[in-house]
């Protein structure tokens, strides 16, 4: 008979196959193959450790994998190794339900490979652990060695491995309270300092401030692009890469109304969710629309907006913590790629502002190619639009998510 927590180990296997297709991010798996099980909220809890542990640590398991097993493994029984070394070298967890529960994962004919390279591995935890201290940063650390390399000549090798391995950390939970539904429940959290409104969170996830609306989701560094957007009330602000929301509601709760807030996406498909957003925040009047911003503005824009957000596509260097398989999907000339659809929206976008309105440029992105370089490039190019004012938040540095954003106005 399958043990207890069986289906919980399945969950993760079939996940990271998934996840191996291309096709899904992690976050999604972890709902998706939860519910498809009935996994309990523990169990549930249980999956995403695992599923994430993988992903953020799937080179240095690979590497161990390498040292418990010689030949050529199938990616099925690969991925069962992963979760099982992910349960007793990263997690901690007992060795006998790391063990038991994860061979029954496998089909009867690798049953005793898998069952002995995790004994193996339960000898061998403190050579192997020890050894990691020995390993090349990319591979103790888990990152792909052109990025390690390509961070370690912009930022230096120290910080280069403060970012990496807070990288790899789960990360913490941050929410943003709305004077749009003021309330007078008290937030399970701690006030972070200097974000006025933001909240670090502790324990679970308080579903009825978030159903509510009296608090959402949020990072700290999200903070910046609006801050220096400045959004005054009756200003008609664009966000023009909107979906899910975010920005759009630290607009709205700026100007006190969402009335003369237009937010497009570039899918229509994220409209739905993007309008359940904004009302369940309070800002319903907010005006939603589809628009590939690599194309054209509608001509009843042009000279149309105050103000200009533009949270442009960007490679997520800045938020690897959060989306654990970037490091592993991205590649250089996927940078080289979004530096072209980002050049693309600043131009179409700078034709809808008002004489005398303003831009911010906005990225999750660390990489300077995609920040200051993208604006000095666009900036030589319109010798009518002025840097007013940069902010650039590191990991490293200032311990939120990576962020940039840039001040641009035009003359009046």
């Amino acid at each position: 008979m399958p043990a207890r927590n069986f289906h919980v180990r399945q969950a993760a296997v079939s996940a990271l196959r998934a996840w191996a297709k291309g096709h899904d991010y992690a976050e999604t798996l972890v709902e998706r193959h939860a519910h498809r099980r009935q996994l309990s909220s523990q169990d549930r809890g249980l999956l995403q450790a695992i599923l994430l542990g993988v992903l953020r640590n799937r080179r240095l398991l690979d590497h161990w994998i390498g040292k418990l097993r010689n030949g050529k493994l199938d990616p099925d029984t690969r991925d069962i190794l992963r979760v099982g070394l992910c349960q007793l070298y990263i997690l901690g967890l007992p060795d006998h339900a790391a063990v038991h529960e994860t061979v029954e994962v496998g089909k009867a004919n690798v049953r005793g490979l898998i069952n002995a390279v995790l004994r193996r591995a339960t000898t061998s935890r403190k050579r192997l652990m020890d050894d990691v201290a020995e390993l090349a940063p990319a591979i103790a650390l888990s990152h792909p060695d052109w990025l390690y390399n390509r961070w370690k000549a912009a930022f230096g090798k120290a910080d280069t491995l403060v970012l990496m391995d807070w990288n790899n950390q789960p990360a913490e939970t941050f929410a943003r309270v709305n004077p749009l539904r003021p309330g007078e429940e008290e937030i399970p959290g701690t006030p972070v300092e200097g974000a006025d409104g933001f909240y670090k969170l502790e324990g679970p996830l308080p579903g009825a401030l978030l159903a509510s609306g009296r608090i959402y989701i949020q990072d700290p560094a999200t903070r910046h692009a609006v801050e220096l957007l400045d959004p005054k009330p009756g200003e008609r602000i664009l966000d023009a890469c909107a979906a899910p929301g975010g920005k759009s509601f630290l607009m709205a709760a700026a100007m006190g109304s969402a009335a003369t807030l237009v937010c497009t996406d570039s899918n229509e498909k994220r409209l739905p969710r993007l309008r359940e957003n904004l009302e369940r925040l309070g800002c319903e009047p907010a005006e939603v629309a589809v628009h590939d911003w690599t194309q054209p503005a509608p001509a009843e824009w042009h000279g149309a907006f105050d103000a200009i957000l533009l949270d442009v596509p960007c490679s997520n260097t800045g938020v690897v913590r959060r989306r654990v398989d970037v490091r592993w999907r991205l590649q250089q000339d996927h940078i080289d790629a979004l530096l072209r659809v980002q050049r693309r929206i600043l131009e179409n976008a700078l034709p809808c502002l008002k004489p005398g309105g303003r831009i911010v440029y906005s990225t999750c992105s660390i990489e300077k190619d995609e920040n200051e370089n993208q604006v000095s490039a666009f900036l030589a190019d319109h010798p009518g639009v002025k840097l007013k004012e940069t902010r650039q938040a590191f990991p490293f540095r200032n311990g939120t998510d990576g962020a940039f954003a840039a001040r641009l106005e035009t003359s009046s």
